[in-house]
């Protein structure tokens, strides 16, 4: 009895320790989660009545082809930062934009995003998105994408492949991350919310790194998708995600000559023969140095029969004529049957004589032909 009594106490034991764990995760996952609508309170001047001690300034340098359109834009710049209190001066000879703080600023943070809002017209971002950089849920993230590949043409295919046909591709990142994205030069600018920054930079930086950036809008589609779910929220989504695996399907190009390795073996080849050793061979070591010499003319007189019996074949090449073609013989006269029959033709147009339209043939008899012709005769004799 006294062993059942203390098991039924460690099963309570071990119930009330799950049951806190759970409690606290509970607790923690409401800490992690945002309520809906909720929306964090403007920094005013009741904040920092006193506004700030020392002054802050910033500068950032723009390209040359920039110039006329931070012209354009500039008393617009200027209106807005006036409301958050920040001096602006824009100087084209040194090509520079510079921004400070002033005595009625009173947010510390306005100069920073005054900062972002000159380093986002610089890097060819219109005014009409930089200015969003002033809202307090935006935020800026200027990703540099020129060191990261070596090649150059590496550099500007993968660049042309964020930005896909048509900028489709950078329209599909934009929608799926809520952030406007510029890709220009060597650096990509993108604006929007805290979390969409985090997306773009991953998918920036695994296209430099030869990842498809459509294998990332898959995988944000779907994230988006279970976001919508209010029960999938706290749980893991690495099941519903797809994994996609590295091929590399270039295969390395085979040189044109292979070349065969031999066997190993552990001796070393063999020594060649030397020259002294070849005559001893052939025996021509213990000949006189008069029939060595006889053997050599010989031998050179041979080598130079046979290269000018090459060279008269050469030249005779030229006086043997080439072989004729032999002639065509004339196309054979045409066929019977493509002849026109003239004897055919000569009756066809004696029929065509004799028929009448609209009448049936008249049949030709020749006794009343006779007649006719002498009645004819008479006439003319009458007349005369």
């Amino acid at each position: 009895m006294a062993s059942a009594a203390a098991a039924d106490d460690v099963g309570e034991a071990q119930t009330g320790k799950k049951s806190k764990r759970n409690k606290n995760q509970e607790d923690e996952s409401q800490l992690l989660t945002v309520p809906d609508g909720w929306k964090e309170p403007t920094f005013t001047r009741e904040d920092n009545p006193r506004g700030l001690l020392e002054e802050s300034s910033f500068a950032t340098l723009f390209p040359k082809y920039r110039e006329a359109y931070l012209k354009e834009c500039w008393p617009l710049v200027e209106k807005a930062l006036g409301e958050v209190h920040i001096k602006a001066s824009l100087d084209l000879i040194e090509g520079s934009i510079t921004v400070c703080t002033t005595k009625k600023t009173f947010d510390p943070y306005a100069i920073i995003r005054a900062r972002d809002l000159i380093k986002l017209l610089a890097r060819s971002v219109p005014f009409e998105q930089a200015v969003r950089i002033l809202r307090d849920d935006v935020a800026c993230d200027i990703i540099k994408i020129g060191t990261l590949v070596r090649n150059r043409e590496r550099l500007v295919k993968r660049r042309q492949r964020l930005i896909g046909p048509k900028g489709s591709t950078l329209k599909a990142l934009e929608l799926l991350t809520n952030c406007y994205v510029m890709v220009q030069g060597n650096t990509v600018s993108a604006l929007g919310p805290y979390s969409g920054l985090k997306e773009v930079r991953k998918v920036v930086l695994d296209t430099m790194k030869n990842v498809h950036p459509i294998y990332n809008i898959k995988t944000l589609m779907i994230k988006r998708e279970l976001s919508k779910d209010p029960e999938l929220r706290t749980q893991n989504w690495e099941r519903f995600l797809p994994t996609f695996r590295h091929k590399n399907l270039t295969k390395r190009k085979e040189p044109k000559k292979k070349s065969v390795k031999k066997e190993y073996t552990p001796f070393p080849p063999p020594q060649p023969e030397s020259k002294v050793d070849k005559e001893l061979a052939t025996g021509e070591f213990f000949l006189r140095e008069s029939v060595k010499k006889r053997k050599k003319m010989e031998e050179i007189k041979a080598k130079q029969a046979e290269a000018l019996t090459k060279k008269q074949e050469e030249r005779k090449k030229a006086f043997i004529p080439p072989k004729e073609k032999p002639l065509r013989k004339k196309a054979a006269k045409a066929s019977t049957e493509n002849k026109l029959d003239i004897q055919a033709i000569k009756d066809k147009v004696k029929k065509a004589k004799t028929k009448k339209l609209g009448a049936p043939p008249m049949s030709f008899d020749p006794a009343t032909s006779t007649t006719n012709n002498k009645k004819k005769k008479s006439k003319t004799k009458n007349k005369g």
